[in-house]
């Protein structure tokens, strides 16, 4: 029952409404019955000080002694709920006025001598200072007295009035009758309004998960209703459907780097395929047809690591399992290295292939063989679309970004709605172009992705700085220092 969101807001609120309403109830309580004794403790304290006004007037006629006096105030003490007792300095009873009349019969008021007894030590509290209160407890529900010490001619005499408390704690009953009713209520009707409140205010996360769990991979595209933007549940759906976007893209990227990779690896297979069976069709052929059968798969099985590797490399990226091996080493030694490996594969396409360096002993820390592969890659790009007798110029460059590579050729450029998409796995912009570069490319659309990243990798990046009928220009920019450091 509480396993659900709304049962435990609700019950959390409600506990928290609960324990700030039983402390409000307490102080409130509290605060009453405060005010109620105090209201009652000045009434006692305005009507002994007029009982004892009067007393002190009759003492002080010399007609009249101080019994007399005494015994004269409370004969017209006229109260229903209290009575008046005046003691003398031993402590015995001078004159009291009658008990209370409404306190007889059920509750009966106690007898003035053992109301008196039960004075004793309030008598002696106000005879050491101006007055005392005490509190009696009887069948009535209690009484609140209060002593005061007076001198009247010239005796000393210590004046009692003695209230019930039966009002009082009727009055405090029903405030306790109150309270015991309207907290209840008020936590009940507030828990219903918080199970309300808190269902209303889940409900569009209730119709957001009940959309997230219709979305699978085959309706990607679908996304969660966001009805307020600003609110916190808007934001939350805002980064969800943001989620399911990119998971969107990367299924859509996956399932086409799929397809494509079946198809790269279906051409060498069913080339390998049909040259073995060629092969095998005839039971005598010459050494020269088996050499070309041979050679012909060979070249297919070249290229099929090449993809397979590729496309190895790849997948260890996207899931953050390689790890290049940073070193130090000289850029341009290595760049240099890279120009000369191509420069007979540039002979035989007839294209010149020039390296320039401005600057020599240019340090570097990167992984070696990922930065040799990305100039291979680029090199090779630049080989097979470069017409014969075409240029080729390499490049090397220092400046306060770090080092910046580039690769000019005066191929026939780069058409211009597939310039954004070169740098993707699989794509080509010339479908038929050539397989048969030695590089290190695989022929697959997978030699400038794979330049890209490990470009990425060494925290910079690859451009196509400009590309027309005259050529292309691809800058590489690295930055002086690689981004990790060696182990």
């Amino acid at each position: 029952m509480f396993e659900t969101m709304r049962a435990r807001l609700t019950l959390w609120y409600t506990g928290v409404l609960a324990l700030v309403l039983v402390i409000f109830a307490f102080a409130t309580y509290a605060y009453l019955a405060r005010a109620a004794g105090e209201r009652t403790d000045q009434s006692l304290a305005d009507t002994a000080n007029s009982l004892i006004s009067n007393f002190t007037a009759e003492s002080n006629d010399e007609e009249q002694s101080g019994e007399d006096a005494a015994t004269e105030v409370t004969r017209d003490f006229q109260f229903n709920d209290r009575q008046a007792i005046i003691f003398d300095e031993s402590g015995n009873i001078v004159a009291a006025s009658d008990p209370p009349t409404y306190a007889r019969g059920n509750n009966p008021w106690p007898s003035t001598a053992s109301l008196a007894q039960s004075m004793a030590v309030m008598l002696k509290s106000a005879a050491q200072s101006v007055r005392a209160f005490v509190t009696i407890q009887s069948q009535h529900g209690g009484i609140r007295a209060v002593a005061i010490p007076v001198r009247a001619s010239p005796a000393k005499y210590t004046v009692v009035v003695a209230r019930s408390l039966h009002d009082q704690n009727e009055e405090l009953e029903q405030a306790r009758r109150a309270l015991f009713v309207t907290v209840p209520l008020a936590l009940l009707v507030a828990s219903l309004g918080g199970y309300f409140l808190a269902r209303k205010s889940l409900a569009p996360v209730v119709a957001m998960g009940q959309r997230a769990g219709r979305i699978g991979a085959a309706n990607l595209g679908e996304r969660l209703p966001v009805p307020n933007e600003r609110s916190e549940l808007g934001r939350l759906a805002l980064i969800f459907n943001d989620l399911l976007a990119r998971l969107d893209l990367s299924f859509d990227q996956q399932r086409r780097f799929m397809a494509d990779a079946s198809h790269e690896l279906r051409t060498p297979v069913a080339i390998v395929r049909g040259e073995s069976e060629v092969a095998l069709s005839q039971d005598v052929r010459s050494e020269e047809e088996y050499r070309e059968s041979l050679a012909i798969v060979q070249d297919e099985g070249r290229r099929l690591s090449r993809i397979v590797e590729d496309l190895f490399m790849l997948a260890r990226a996207d899931a953050g399992q390689y790890q290049p091996d940073f070193t130090n080493f000289y850029l341009d030694e290595t760049l240099g290295e890279c120009a000369r490996a191509v420069r007979s594969l540039a002979a035989r396409h007839g294209v010149e292939l020039k390296y320039e360096q401005k600057e020599d002993e240019l340090l570097f820390r990167g992984d070696e063989g990922l930065i040799r592969r990305m100039i291979l890659n680029l090199l090779d790009n630049a080989i097979k679309y470069t017409p014969a007798e075409g240029k080729i110029c390499v490049e090397l460059a220092r400046d306060d970004a770090g080092y910046a590579i580039k690769i000019t050729d005066s191929g026939k450029g780069i058409p211009l709605e597939a310039q954004p998409h070169i740098f993707e796995r699989f794509y080509r912009a010339d479908k038929a172009r050539s397989r048969n570069g030695d590089t290190g490319g695989s022929g697959a659309g997978l030699g400038l992705s794979i330049a890209a990243w490990i470009a990425t990798e060494h925290g910079g990046r690859i451009t196509l700085y400009q590309s027309d009928q005259h050529g292309s220009t691809f800058v590489i920019h690295l930055p002086v220092e690689g981004m990790r450091d060696e182990g």
